[in-house]
């Protein structure tokens, strides 16, 4: 057993444990270890009025990070889960200052802290880099990392890949770096290079995490793998089949095969994927006065849903994210989303107002555990992802549908099967019921604890769910008012609950 694995066994253990006499949260103060993070490239988008890579480039300043001017002060960002989260910092934080052009840009790949942009930290590469992250730990965040392009800068033609990397990784380790984010540049679809950087950096910085993207059997060496980037008005069907497309990897070696789904926390804790948030607390227009054209206030408005981030990033203290393993179980029955597009609706520069974007994705997907039951079996029914952990805790999310120009929650009936009367139950989204069967009925009288993820106050809702024989039934309504009851005022998340029995 690796010792992710141990620490996440021993989250779980935790979560397990009984407790008596008066309630206390559900929720264990402990941080997470999971490799989730907050991610800076929308934040440095929305800065600078989304106007092209360049412009998003020249934003990652320290000024931006840590100043109290208008769109800075990032590092404040996420105050109740910041201590769970990685700051990560993305494209181009090891580039010149006045370098921001993209291809062909001799800096792409420096992966050094650039002494321009960041002109308080000095001294050798790994100095530089050791005082920007303790700073930012200082503000409460667990960790730091940064984007890294796929290759070589420029200037060191006579040095080895391995040399070359080699160096920046054991910078990376004396400077406390935690995670490198490792995206296109001229190798970014070379097995081989990705490999060597995986092998090196488990000889050279063992603390790191290294995720990778690309090409889905790239998983099998990864620690974390990302599904990659999706249009937001679309993005649930996308990130639903890209993750069920690499579920039937196995990691290899002492790889954790974590997927990271990005943006979608609630998929993440219904397939036990890592998290990598992109959005922010920057509500509304850009500063240019257009609408924000990444997260558009229609259909799931990722930005009016803070909430959802925080439910899940804590649900990962009870029950961390694992490695693909090839024990899953996908629906034959795909669902398609569509969604009428309007003007500065997406990202997407090739796409057209006044066309339809449609995904697919199958309708369940279960991990450990075979597909739940839905009494919905009509086209608008929502999407449902189901998760038995190796801790024990089971996972049920209900994801919604984009349907046209709206965000569709249909509530549903959902059946599934659970090994563990006491094991931590967390159900995410609007459902019409959720029963739960188990082996064989419990043999003392229980008490049933719930609380909102969000929360640090559960209640008791014994008297509110039915237990008969082998089941557990939870009504829709104890869901919704249990699993919202720590809502931010104007926050659209759906409910998201832990439920313990005692």
């Amino acid at each position: 057993m690796n010792t992710r694995t141990a620490i996440h066994l021993c989250l779980g253990m935790i979560a397990l444990a009984s407790c008596t006499g008066k309630l206390t949260s559900l929720v264990p103060d402990t941080p997470s270890k999971a490799p989730d993070y907050f991610c800076t490239w929308n934040t440095q988008g929305y800065a600078v009025s989304y106007t092209g890579p360049d412009k998003m480039r020249s934003a990652m300043t320290e000024e931006n990070i840590f100043g109290e001017g208008p769109h800075q002060n990032w590092v404040s960002f996420f105050p109740k889960i910041r201590r769970d989260l990685y700051f990560v910092m993305d494209d181009s934080w090891d580039i010149p200052r006045d370098q921001n052009h993209g291809n062909g840009n001799p800096h792409l790949g420096r992966s050094e802290l650039d002494e321009g942009r960041f002109p308080s930290f000095r001294g050798t590469p790994a100095e530089r880099l050791g005082q920007l992250t303790r700073r930012i730990k200082q503000e409460g965040w667990k960790g730091v990392g940064g984007w890294i392009c796929a290759q070589k800068a420029g200037g060191h033609e006579e040095q080895s890949e391995e040399e070359y990397w080699t160096e920046r990784l054991k910078a990376a380790n004396e400077a406390g770096f935690s995670y490198w984010k490792v995206d296109w540049g001229q190798q970014d679809r070379n097995e081989g290079w990705r490999r060597m950087l995986t092998r090196l950096g488990k000889e050279h910085a063992p603390d790191l995490w290294i995720e990778h993207a690309m090409h889905g059997h790239f998983i099998r060496f990864s620690d974390v793998f990302r599904t990659y980037d999706v249009e937001n008005i679309i993005a649930q069907p996308l990130t639903i089949r890209r993750v069920a497309e690499l579920l039937p990897h196995k990691a290899e070696g002492e790889s954790e095969g974590i997927i990271n789904c990005e943006d979608e926390p609630y998929i993440a804790v219904g397939l036990g994927c890592a998290i990598g948030i992109m959005r922010h607390p920057m509500d509304g227009n850009l500063p240019d006065g257009r609408q924000d054209e990444v997260f558009p206030p229609v259909g799931h408005n990722y930005k009016r849903c803070m909430d959802e981030v925080v439910r899940a990033v804590r649900w990962h203290r009870i029950a961390g994210p694992f490695g693909v393993d090839g024990n899953f179980e996908t629906d034959t029955a795909m669902l398609t989303d569509h969604w009428h597009l309007h003007e500065n609706e997406t990202w997407n520069k090739g796409r057209q107002a006044g066309t339809t974007l449609r995904e697919s994705a199958p309708a369940r997907v279960s991990r450990n555990m075979p597909l739940p039951i839905v009494d919905d079996t009509t086209e608008m029914r929502p999407f449902i992802l189901s998760t038995a952990y190796p801790t024990g805790a089971v996972a049920i999310s209900a994801i919604g549908r984009a349907w046209g120009r709206e965000y569709v929650c249909k509530e549903a009936a959902v059946t599934a099967l659970a090994k563990d009367w006491y094991a931590p139950i967390g159900l995410f989204g609007w459902f019409k019921e959720v029963c739960l069967v188990y082996p064989g009925p419990i043999q003392r009288k229980p008490r049933v604890l719930a609380q909102d993820l969000a929360g640090d106050m559960p209640v008791d809702i014994t008297t509110e769910v039915t237990i008969e024989g082998s089941k557990l039934l939870i009504p829709g309504e104890v869901i919704r008012r249990v699993g919202l009851m720590a809502a931010s005022p104007g926050d659209l998340s759906a409910p998201g609950l832990l439920i313990k029995i005692k």
